[in-house]
């Protein structure tokens, strides 16, 4: 039985890394093509790309691990299925799960692995990942000028030059707007030529001018009911003119700021914050209404007891009949009532307003740090549920290699995603709660699990309608042919 053990186990692991790493590279890649337009042109470190690749292989490591189990697992029963090796050992009494066995203990061991993973180490990445993703964002592109382009990456001003020089740092036939001030464009300046240097502490662009005009508009001194912008024109020889490049550097902002994020916290944190988050909501519902109570007509005015205060002749704990009150009272009194009445609702239900939009931020803030929380074991309980579709389907199917495994595969991981995705976003659109909406797939996937588990078991052919309809459609198609 160790053999048995060992064979099966040989043929699982093999296929399980190459399909995580293959999944876990497209993965990458279309993250990498989604923020492409960040990443280029900014004259980042391989360094910083490198950090940035490996925060997001670890992110996406979640997405990646099911569908390896699902395929790994699929491709491995498929081939023991194809290769006659399953119907040996079934022939010398083996069954289905006792061929299962070892790999049922290492995805029990792979499913631990991913709940340690998704409650300790993706927080972690997270936060590295955002806080990085950030910076990145807000750095400015490379300084660089293309001959006869505006180039207008210096904040306040906009350039051209018709030609220039790298070796030397020279530009030539230079025009410079100047809109600094935030005056508009009131400055220009034209130089037959500049050259180009840096501070000693790369902070600042010093741009030394040659043979030049400055053109600009000046306030007019005086205070007048109509501005007038007289015309200045200026020569010089030589200028010089400093650019504040501290935004072409790249930065690391504190990754504090982000550690208050549902996705930056482990399970004690998270819950932590969701006992806290839910006592703040209770107390501001309690203020809230404490608050409507006083601004109420009653607490205004504390010696009226009830509507009866302006009739006289009836008393408090006596029945009222409103018809007879509104019969005895006289019109100005009941104008009177009536107004307070509409303008005490009206300044209620503004004030409801006003707080309904906060509660509701709070309360969904709430349920995404619930979703966050039941996260951490859907990853582990999906790997161990994908693995009881992926080996039964295998055997029943008997297909290995990257074909038909890859396609059936990628089908359940489509339905498995789209279940995962349609969990959570109704439970953040309070349509259902926080731990119906996570644990839909597997709800609906383990079932699905036992179903082919019991087939592949009993040697039952689940797909024997389709296969059946498929091979008629193939005889049909070489009839037609001959």
């Amino acid at each position: 039985m160790k053999k048995l053990n060992l064979l099966v186990i040989r043929s699982y692991i093999g296929p399980l890394l190459l399909t995580f790493f293959i999944v876990l590279f497209l993965l990458v890649m279309q993250f990498l093509w989604k923020y492409i337009d960040e990443l280029v042109g900014k004259g980042l470190e391989w360094y910083v790309v490198a950090k940035l690749i490996i925060y997001a292989s670890t992110v996406l490591v979640p997405m990646a691990l099911p569908l390896s189990i699902l395929l790994a697992s699929l491709m491995t029963f498929g081939n023991l299925g194809e290769n006659s090796e399953l119907t040996a050992m079934k022939a010398a009494g083996i069954s289905l799960q006792r061929i299962m066995k070892p790999l049922i203990i290492l995805s029990l061991l792979i499913s631990l692995i991913a709940f340690f993973f998704a409650n300790n180490i993706m927080p972690v990445a997270n936060l590295k990942m955002q806080s990085l993703l950030y910076d990145i964002r807000n750095k400015q592109p490379t300084f660089k000028i293309q001959p006869n382009t505006f180039y207008n990456g210096l904040k306040g001003y906009s350039i051209r030059v018709l030609k220039k020089n790298p070796k030397r740092n020279m530009l030539y036939k230079i025009m410079i707007y100047d809109y600094s001030e935030n005056k508009g464009n009131r400055s220009i300046i034209i130089a037959d030529s500049a050259r180009m240097r840096f501070s000693p502490d790369k902070m600042n662009l010093l741009l030394t001018l040659y043979h030049g005009k400055k053109y600009e508009d000046v306030d007019e001194d005086g205070k007048k009911r109509y501005k007038t912008y007289p015309f200045q024109k200026e020569f010089f020889d030589s200028e010089t003119i400093t650019f504040d490049m501290s935004g072409f550097s790249f930065k690391r902002t504190d990754e504090s700021l982000w550690k208050q994020n549902y996705q930056m916290l482990n399970l004690s944190q998270l819950q932590f914050a969701i006992d806290s988050l839910k006592k703040d909501y209770v107390d501001k519902k309690r203020d809230f209404v404490k608050l409507l109570y006083q601004s109420s007509y009653l607490i205004r005015y504390p010696q009226v007891k009830d509507s009866t205060f302006f009739v006289s002749n009836i008393k408090p704990n006596k029945y009222l009949n409103f018809d007879s009150v509104l019969s005895s009272t006289p019109k100005m009194k009941l104008k009177q009532v009536f107004g307070s009445a509409l303008n005490f609702a009206r300044s209620a239900s503004s004030l409801i307003e006003t707080n309904k939009e906060d509660f509701l931020y709070r309360y969904k803030w709430i349920i995404k740090h619930e979703i966050e929380w039941h996260k951490k074991f859907t990853l582990s309980i999906a790997c161990f549920i994908l693995f009881f579709i992926g080996a039964p389907l295998g055997a029943i199917i008997r297909k290995g290699g990257f074909g038909m495994p890859v396609v059936i595969s990628i089908l359940f991981f489509v339905f498995y995603y789209v279940l995962t995705i349609t969990g959570e976003r109704l439970a953040k659109e309070l349509v259902v709660s926080p731990a119906m909406g996570m644990w839909i797939p597997a709800a609906i996937l383990l079932p699905i699990g036992a179903y082919l588990t019991y087939k592949a078991t009993n040697d039952a052919i689940v797909l024997s309608f389709p296969m059946r309809w498929f091979k008629k459609k193939k005889s049909n198609g070489k009839k037609k042919k001959k």
